[in-house]
């Protein structure tokens, strides 16, 4: 009689979810203190040069690198502990003696599956609460190598803009929209691919139809003349947006607030393709968890006594790897423009999520 039930029993489904999340937990654990102690000593010294930094300092950047760690390899965390919770159960006759009982190799998958989705939804709110936050941090810290930041001061440093041929440089961008104010302005002004002159300004401010540049310093690169100037009208056309918008990254802003951000971006112009695949990417990244006990599962079936357990495990392994591997180039050709940004980030989870399960028919076979 053919059992038609998608789980096994209640006691081998827990047992099977126990063993998948207490593996995973266990290897994710030891990655992340490994990784974390090597990262930590390559940073340290950047950290303790700043002047009065101390342990206090350290331990706020092991704080705010964590999540970081924990959310980029919970995946690697979930292939390695899938195959070794799979393997042990291989070889210890387990898997052997659930098919005797009729169960199938779907249904020997099913609590890991279900178990998966829990982590995945655990990843996307983890990413979503705490990494973006303490990405978005930690970048500001970096910037003023470890120095004090001031929190929610709303102030983005070093910004650099394209304006049609001319390359412009702000140190500060504070406030939005028609308020956007610039400190320590510098304008590239250039021909084709010859600087022509090179404008300093102490402030730009929004004035009506133009930019407002204070305290002004004009090099002219062909007579090597200096001019000074009190004020300079200038770049009629130039949106705030492209100093407010201008170091958007995916990994520091929240689903709604990178939307709202595309939203802008598209609404001033800007090209949006390589935020819109990071976008979909906070989706399908999350869910490439449920993609690792499928990818793993070669190692279940087979005997154990044939002496093919290890390499089975290895190709699990490979093929995890293979998925990592075609996950990041879609996400390179989509911020390049060559794939759309949906299809750069769905693609490699719909082809190894075929390829997952194209493996698990054949083993049942």
């Amino acid at each position: 009689m053919i059992n038609l039930r998608f789980f096994p029993s209640r006691r081998i489904a827990l047992y099977m979810m126990r063993l998948f999340l207490m593996r995973s937990l266990a290897v994710l654990a030891g990655l992340v203190i490994i990784l974390q102690t090597l990262d930590l000593l390559g940073e340290s010294g950047k950290i303790l040069a700043f002047p009065g930094n101390g342990d206090t300092e350290v331990w706020r950047y092991v704080s705010l690198r964590l999540p970081q760690l924990v959310a980029r390899f919970l995946p690697f965390s979930v292939l390695l502990g899938t195959l070794i919770a799979l393997a042990g159960l291989n070889q210890n006759s387990e898997i052997i003696s659930m098919k005797a009982a009729g169960i199938s190799a779907h249904q020997i998958m099913a609590p890991l599956i279900v178990a998966s989705l829990g982590v995945a939804l655990f990843t996307f709110a983890f990413n979503e609460r705490i990494v973006t936050r303490a990405t978005a941090t930690l970048s500001s810290w970096e910037e003023v190598d470890y120095g004090p930041v001031p929190r929610d001061s709303g102030v983005k440093p070093n910004v650099w803009v394209h304006y049609g041929e001319d390359l412009i440089f702000a140190r500060q961008v504070t406030g939005g929209g028609q308020t956007t104010r610039l400190a320590g302005m510098t304008i590239y002004d250039r021909q084709g691919e010859t600087l022509i002159r090179i404008v300093d300004a102490k402030s730009a401010e929004r004035q009506g139809d133009h930019w407002l540049l204070r305290a002004v310093s004009i090099f002219d690169v062909d007579a090597g003349r200096v001019t000074k100037l009190a004020t300079l009208a200038y770049g009629g056309t130039l949106d705030p947006l492209q100093f407010t918008l201008a170091k958007i990254s995916p990994d520091s802003e929240d689903l709604p607030t990178l939307r709202n951000s595309i939203a802008e971006l598209k609404r001033s112009g800007r090209p949006t393709d390589a935020l819109e695949a990071g976008m979909w990417h906070k989706i399908s990244g999350p869910l490439s968890v449920v993609l690792m006990p499928l990818l793993a599962a070669v190692a279940a079936f087979g005997l154990a006594r044939s002496g093919q357990l290890f390499v089975r495990a290895v190709i699990g392994m490979a093929l995890g790897f293979t998925y990592f591997v075609a996950d990041n180039f879609a996400l390179a050709m989509g911020n390049l423009g060559a794939y759309p940004p949906a299809f750069a980030a769905w693609a490699p989870f719909a082809l190894f999520l075929l390829i997952g399960e194209a493996v698990l028919i054949r083993t049942e076979e």
